[in-house]
């Protein structure tokens, strides 16, 4: 990697820092309708679907801004690209406190969005000052500024207490506009987009970054993310309400509480970029999937009454989880979703080094969609069944799908690469089937020794 000659270490410390740090201010200012939005639905009387699409609308932008951003990155350079977002972002939140009109607050909403798109900005910008057996760590790092849900889910409902949801907004756009000063006089230029104006040479272009997207692969690895970040997302900022009108609780308790999910769903990111590197990305995403799973389940069943046929007459019970274990299962749920973060992003550099910015930007952007569909299917769903859990439903088949097209096509892969590993006695998790493939080596070389043994012994080699 010649571009990271003469890179301290101390330089890629500070890029790290400062693009977290920034990162975590864009995803506080990205998640701020999940609480203002609670004030908003009351204030204009919004049922459960209307605020879904308030709550989502900022995904929406963010989420489709992230393919373009991504490509800028590449061709403007990060540091450039994530100081200009920041204003730009500041500047419509700021303009979100004189709106009064629901159609007006999806329009503000839609600006505040793009706050969303600097995830992709800020894992190009990071990627380029790592060596590649370090990007895991290093993105997971940067990835853990989600944390910045959290702190919006703690901090803004006692802002909109004391200041009201306008002035919260004026809070929120001054932080972001001092960040982006503080980035652009901090960090420099990526190694990258040094190295390229240096030689002279030109960015690729728009269509050749575009490239990667033909595979299949690129968006099965989109699929991973619709659902450990957009359902992150999502759900970030769904809980208030669901805290809210499942349990009764006032604002600041359920912004807590939420929180309490959001809060392991992003600092976990780092450890989950430490285990892909350590374990491998595949590793985690089989663990990710298969805990979420089990949480979902519990968390989709609702209130249910039985009446059972006893000896003595009729036995009647009644399931449900309490607000402990609700909170309990969204907190581990948070967690592994976390790791699942930074595995579907280790996979990115290593598969496509000179894409990051467009494939990333991809994937992003359909996982960053899984944020704005989500909280509008759920409304959509809570609207027509009545059940406060079909939200957890919806997540349950979601990752049911992505992990059995995940398994699928690993298990064509690894046949493929190994023959043998078809046989029947080799049907077992892709991770642990190194056996099979030392089998397989050995009757090669075994194959390769007795055709040698053969030739010798014609007469050609008489």
């Amino acid at each position: 990697m010649k571009h990271l000659q003469g890179v301290t270490k101390s330089q890629q410390y500070r890029a790290l820092s400062f693009s977290t740090l920034s990162f975590t201010v864009c995803f506080a200012v990205w998640t701020i309708f999940s609480v203002l939005g609670v004030k908003i639905k009351q204030d204009l009387g919004l049922n459960e679907t209307q605020f879904g699409i308030l709550v989502a609308t900022p995904v929406l932008t963010g989420s489709i801004s992230r393919i373009f951003l991504g490509i800028w990155t590449e061709q403007y350079g990060g540091r450039r690209v994530f100081s200009l977002l920041m204003l730009v972002t500041a500047a419509c939140v700021f303009l979100l406190s004189y709106v009064e009109s629901y159609a007006m607050f999806l329009v503000a909403a839609l600006g505040v969005g793009l706050a969303g798109g600097s995830f992709i900005v800020g894992i190009a910008y990071t990627s380029y000052w790592f060596e590649k057996e370090r990007q895991g760590t290093a993105l997971g790092i940067f990835g853990a500024g989600n944390v910045g849900a959290a702190v919006t889910n703690f901090g803004a409902p006692f802002l909109l207490l004391a200041l009201g949801w306008e002035r919260t907004a004026v809070v929120y756009a001054a932080i972001l506009a001092v960040v982006a000063v503080v980035f652009w006089i901090f960090t420099a230029e990526d190694p990258v987009t040094v190295e390229r104006r240096r030689t002279g040479a030109r960015a690729s272009s728009a269509i050749a970054q575009l490239e990667p997207l033909k595979y299949v692969q690129v968006w099965r690895f989109a699929l991973y993310y619709f659902f450990v970040f957009g359902a992150f997302v999502a759900l970030a900022s769904y809980l208030p309400r669901y805290y809210v009108g499942a349990y009764g609780l006032d604002i600041a308790v359920a912004g807590t509480l939420a929180a309490l999910y959001s809060m392991p769903a992003s600092v976990f990111r780092a450890l989950g970029g430490w285990f892909s590197d350590r374990y491998g990305a595949r590793a985690v995403m089989y663990c990710t999937f298969i805990a979420s799973l089990v949480c979902l389940f519990l968390l989709s069943y609702p209130e249910t009454s039985y009446v059972i046929a006893g000896k003595d007459g009729p036995i009647s019970f009644t399931f449900a989880l309490p607000l402990w274990a609700v909170v309990t299962c969204t907190v581990v749920l948070g967690f592994f979703m976390s790791l699942g973060k930074a595995a579907v992003y280790k996979h990115i550099p290593v598969y496509y080094p000179d894409n990051v910015g467009s494939v990333g930007g991809l994937v992003g952007m359909i996982g960053g969609l899984g944020g704005f569909f989500l909280p509008i299917l759920f409304g959509a769903v809570l609207d027509l069944t009545g059940v406060w859990t079909s939200s957890y439903m919806v997540l349950f088949v979601l990752v049911a799908v992505s992990l059995i097209w995940m398994h699928g096509a690993i298990r064509r892969m690894e046949r493929k690469r190994i023959p043998a590993l078809g046989e029947d006695r080799f049907r077992y998790l892709p991770e642990i089937q190194e056996p099979a493939a030392a089998s397989a080596r050995q009757r090669q070389s075994g194959a390769q020794e007795r055709s040698a043994g053969e030739d010798k012994g014609s007469p050609q080699h008489a």
